[in-house]
């Protein structure tokens, strides 16, 4: 199978102190939350192969964050007209031509057909325990970097990041704040980048730590928002993908990569 590329990167976190640093968050733009890119179409022909033939594997709510899901939904699709999405009669025309219903019944999966990101949805104490960390409630995750969504679903933050090193108690008290203090309308982003083999859609289990090496030709960028939502206020957490060969890189992406090189661990 081919790789799915970018032509470019639209974003790389070692280009600035702020996001090469952990936890590397800056404010998000709500206007420039979404983004519809050089790779939109064959990332899409995948999302739709894998949320078809692998629901259950890419797809996954909680009863209890269903009013979420549908306050996601509705939030998006006001989004979609400035992307260059035309809806129109209860469907939506995409940058690529495909057309697909809008079935407010199945949000997450109607979003996952729409979109190039990857949607999470988490809420604090959702089982009343009293305890108040997030817990990954929904999500449709048809790319996702080493991990699987049947692994994490249920499961409060910490013990999502278990098998990460690098996830201390510290980091996931400040992570936890972030998540505690994101406001509507005032979202938070930050990125990840690591040497990659070029698999868009990488399953594994969370203890197999494989994710390419200084060797692989390819760099894979997440871009990762943080947005409230109002109403429920749920924080939905956005993965965009981009992958790109080195040579992709702009002369000062290329330079800055040199002096802060990807840590193999990240």
């Amino acid at each position: 199978m081919e790789p799915i590329l970018q032509t470019s990167l639209s974003f790389a976190p070692w280009m600035e102190a702020r996001t090469r640093r952990l936890p590397g968050v800056v404010p998000l733009d709500p206007e420039n939350w979404l983004e519809v890119d050089s790779a939109y179409g064959a990332q899409m022909a995948l999302r739709e192969r894998l949320l078809a033939e692998t629901p259950d594997q890419v797809h996954a709510l909680a009863p209890n964050a269903e009013p979420a899901a549908a306050e996601l939904y509705q939030m998006i699709l006001g989004i979609l007209p400035s992307l260059g999405f035309d809806l129109q009669g209860g469907r939506a025309i995409c940058p690529d031509g495909r057309v697909v219903a809008l079935d407010p019944t199945q949000p997450l999966m109607t979003l996952g057909r729409l979109v190039q990101e990857d949607l999470c949805l988490l809420q604090a104490d959702p089982e009343g325990t009293g305890q108040g960390e997030h817990v990954l409630t929904g999500g449709v995750l048809c790319f996702p970097s080493g991990w699987r969504l049947t692994e994490k679903f249920g499961r409060a933050m910490m013990r999502i990041h278990k098998p990460i090193e690098i996830y201390t108690d510290d980091l996931g008290a400040r992570v936890q704040r972030l998540m505690d203090g994101v406001q509507p309308g005032r979202g938070l982003m930050r990125g990840t980048a690591s040497h990659s083999d070029a698999f868009l859609a990488d399953p594994r289990s969370e203890y197999e730590y494989d994710h390419g090496s200084a060797a692989s030709k390819f760099i894979r960028v997440e871009r990762q928002g943080l947005v409230r939502l109002p109403e429920t206020r749920a924080v939905v957490f956005s993965i965009h993908t981009q992958i790109v060969r080195t040579e992709a890189l702009s002369a000062e992406q290329a330079a800055l990569l040199a002096e802060f090189p990807i840590r193999l661990a990240d």
